[in-house]
């Protein structure tokens, strides 16, 4: 008979708890859930009966979330400890791996979040031997990092790989600095993108970092995770060639591109994607975008559509269809328009050779 690993649910509003006690029931692992409504309870319940893992809120009445922490780290050192809260502060969260719990997440509010926080939930409730980094061991660091960067915290990264420490700066998810032993800046960053496992945990932001990294996120963890394929690709047996980089990944290498994406039209078509953490959402745009702007030029007897570009704070974006293909490329925001239009020639015309 399967033994099932036992979470307890710790949280003072008896509504919430009966929420995440069905958003638990998902996990794959299918656990064993109890729940507690005050620290007191939760301290008795642990006394009475082993558990593999305690989520715990941090405000509640008497006893809250981090003397619950405090004392769980000194008399329970192998439970599995995560914080989960509405409290959007970064001195909470610095304070909370401080104690040495293994995940610090904001309540969920989209099904992506839930789905993601499951994953989370589910690896630390797997074996110790698994790869990845503690606390979300079916993640890499690059997940780690998109994460952080994605929801535009401010935190300084501190990942250790055996005797190897290192260190990311982000602010207003964006990547500040990197620093890894003698490296510095993008050297030290993808070096630090290399490491397979180990362990991290957020500190403080240090917001008067100079900055030394200028690209975006998305481009960072781009040429990473380029650089990576080639590295891995790059030893081969015998005289065996060398696989050639996809069209794609030819057009992700060039200067001032942060995604793109390629697809054929229909909306069950495949998708093809570089630099993206929601490919599938930014595909359900471009296709809307590329008919509707079809549809238009129809009715004004413009001819058939070649290229849309639009213009953003954060990021532009080009759309045109080579070939049958729907392409989607996003630029830096820096770009003037008619650099992006001069710019998305070099991209037609490497797609079609």
């Amino acid at each position: 008979m399967d033994k099932h690993h036992k979470i307890l649910l710790v949280d003072d509003e008896p509504d919430l708890l009966d929420m995440y006690r069905e958003i638990l029931a998902q996990l794959p692992s299918r656990p064993e859930i109890s729940t507690a409504t005050s620290g007191a309870r939760a301290m008795a319940m642990l006394e009475a009966e082993p558990f593999r893992l305690m989520i715990c809120d941090l405000k509640m009445p008497r006893m809250d979330g981090l003397q619950v922490l405090s004392i769980v780290r000194r008399k329970y050192p192998q439970l599995r400890t995560v914080v989960l809260t509405s409290v959007l502060d970064e001195e909470f969260r610095s304070r909370v791996y401080a104690l040495g719990v293994d995940l610090f997440w904001n309540k969920p509010g989209s099904n992506q979040e839930i789905q993601m926080f499951l994953e989370c939930l589910e690896s630390l409730l797997g074996r110790e031997d698994e790869g990845g980094f503690r606390g979300v061991q079916s993640k890499s660091l690059m997940d780690i990092i998109q994460l952080e960067c994605f929801s535009q915290s401010s935190s300084v990264l501190r990942i250790t790989n055996g005797p190897l420490t290192a260190r990311i700066w982000i602010q207003d998810g964006e990547v500040l600095d990197a620093e890894a032993g003698e490296l510095g800046s993008e050297a030290a960053f993808n070096r630090i993108l290399s490491w397979r496992a180990g362990s991290f945990e957020m500190l403080s932001a240090e917001p008067s970092r100079p900055r030394t990294i200028k690209k975006s996120y998305n481009a960072l963890l781009l040429e990473s995770a380029q650089a990576l394929d080639e590295s891995r690709g790059g030893v081969s047996e015998g005289n065996a060639p060398q696989t050639p980089p996809s069209p794609l990944a030819k057009l992700a290498q060039i200067a001032g591109v942060e995604f793109v994406l390629a697809m054929k039209p229909g909306s069950d078509s495949p998708l093809e994607a570089r630099g993206l953490e929601d490919p599938e959402r930014m595909g359900a745009w471009a296709r809307r975008s590329l008919e509707r702007f079809g549809t238009l030029g129809e009715r004004l007897r413009a001819g058939p559509l070649e290229q849309i570009e639009g213009l953003g704070p954060q990021r532009h974006v080009a759309l045109a269809c080579p070939d049958g293909t729907n392409l989607c490329v996003g630029w830096k925001h820096s770009l003037a328009s008619e650099q992006v239009a001069e710019m998305m020639k070099k991209v037609l015309a490497l797609w079609t050779s």
